[in-house]
């Protein structure tokens, strides 16, 4: 640019029309040499000829040797416009292809056309353009198609955990058997088997737990139950096994009467002592050697409880003692806090037994509605604790009102479920299908409550938020 303005200045000093003309033309002369590199090859051919046409139409009108001289001014005027022409007929740079279009071959000609000739497109050597596919819509998929969609393929426990977990199960549960057998004979612990989801076919994602139940068998004409609303905590799902006819039948008559606390079997004595034998006196690494695998009591834990880490799998085992009396399932889980001796009432077996009794006799889908709901629940950290029992029951509570659950109905129960949910937990009592005295949610904190119903409350509306 200094160069251009010192040149500039120097055809000044000469003055005159001439040196306007000339300065002219200095800057037209500075625009092409830098036209190139703003506008390119081919915008610098354009704006040249354009340049050049207007230089022509100046020199011809100012310049000293036309004037006077009609013709050569009328022929210069004509070249000038001559030039302005060649703009419109300066062929246009080829557009860049966009990127959706590079996968399309770009067409070239055959060769030079005979001026005055068209190409006959048959004759082009050409590669003919390939069909483009037609596009189909997206097709939105039901709530319906979604729940079938999310069954088959995320809650499918894995092939491999379905066979070698309950035979690692069964292979633990044997050993556990022959120590008992051999530490304790003088304890009539019944034979211990598998309880769980997995065991019964409802189990979803991940087959990573298991319950090992050991009966404990009481004589029913030493024992008996206190039901749960005349314990000290007003629980009618917790109960108290009492030691009764102590008179005739005083203590030692039953083996069981070493675990005795104030009258009644305490559920914490016998848990306790279990669980000294599973940390301090079950050899599990010779144990765990012999199954392949590394066995491992959890010491801080209050349950009794296993963990088994396998090649392929990572398994977790709860032993819980069980007494049957009465027709009551009691298990020795105390409520926290400081009371002990007090039984759990479980329904597990009887929920499972109706769940599957119910859809024999209408071929329904409660078992994979029910399914569905654990895999949401297990998944989402705020619903976790709304899965197993809680949902089992609402489930049953829906099946006497009469719904259809015949499979082409899963989306409407499903959603009908979630309505439920959000009415029970606004009430904050969910009632035991089978006794309608227990609240389901009373071990739930009232932050937890709020938390799960917030989040059902969206899903109301949106149901896919939780797939």
């Amino acid at each position: 640019m200094a160069a251009f303005w010192q040149q500039r200045g120097r055809r000044q000093d000469g003055g005159g029309l001439g040196g306007v003309i000339d300065g002219l033309g200095s800057v037209l002369d500075v625009l092409l040499a830098n036209a190139r590199l703003v506008l390119g090859v081919s915008g610098a051919a354009v704006l040249a000829i354009a340049t050049l046409a207007v230089k022509r139409l100046i020199q011809g009108r100012f310049s000293p040797r036309d004037e006077g001289d009609p013709k050569a001014e009328q022929k210069t005027l004509e070249e000038s416009w001559q030039d302005l022409a060649l703009i419109k007929t300066t062929p246009k740079p080829p557009k860049k292809q966009r990127r959706e279009d590079l996968s399309e071959p770009l067409l070239s000609p055959a060769g030079p056309l005979v001026p005055g000739e068209a190409q006959d497109p048959r004759d082009s050597s050409a590669p003919p353009e390939a069909p483009r596919a037609k596009s189909s819509p997206l097709r939105c998929l039901t709530l319906q198609e979604k729940l079938l969609s999310h069954y088959s393929s995320r809650l499918a426990v894995p092939d491999i955990q379905v066979s070698l977990v309950p035979q690692l199960a069964r292979s633990i549960c044997t050993q556990l058997q022959n120590f008992l057998r051999s530490k304790c004979p003088e304890l009539p612990f019944g034979r211990l088997f598998l309880s769980g989801a997995l065991v019964d076919g409802l189990e979803v994602l991940a087959a990573d737990h298991v319950h090992l139940m050991l009966p404990v068998a009481l004589d029913t004409g030493l024992w008996s139950l206190i039901p749960g609303e005349d314990t000290v905590v007003r629980n009618p799902q917790y109960w108290m096994i009492k030691r009764i006819d102590l008179g005739y039948f005083p203590r030692g008559c039953s083996p069981w009467d070493k675990f005795i606390v104030g009258q009644y079997l305490s559920s914490n004595v016998l848990s306790e002592t279990l669980h000294k034998m599973l940390v301090a006196s079950i050899n599990w690494p010779a144990i765990g050697g012999l199954l392949g695998c590394v066995i491992h009591p959890v010491v801080a834990s209050q349950e009794l409880k296993l963990e088994v880490k396998h090649d392929q799998v990572e398994l977790s085992i709860t032993l819980f003692p069980v007494v049957e009396m009465e027709d009551k399932v009691l298990l020795a889980v105390p409520p926290a806090g400081l009371v002990e001796n007090l039984w759990l009432e479980s329904f597990y077996r009887a929920e499972v037994s109706k769940v599957k009794e119910l859809d024999a006799g209408d071929s329904g889908a409660r078992q994979r509605c029910l399914r569905l709901l654990n895999g949401v629940c297990r998944s989402h950290p705020s619903l976790h604790k709304l899965g197993g029992s809680p949902v089992t029951h609402l489930i049953l509570h829906l099946s006497d009102t009469g719904s259809d659950w015949a499979e082409e109905s899963l989306a409407d129960r499903f959603q009908q479920v979630l309505e439920e949910l959000v009415a029970y937990l606004e009430k904050g009592v969910l009632p035991s299908y089978f006794n309608p005295k227990i609240n389901l949610f009373s071990e739930l904190l009232e932050e937890e409550i709020d938390e799960m119903g917030f989040v059902l409350y969206r899903a109301m509306s949106e149901p896919e938020l939780l797939l």
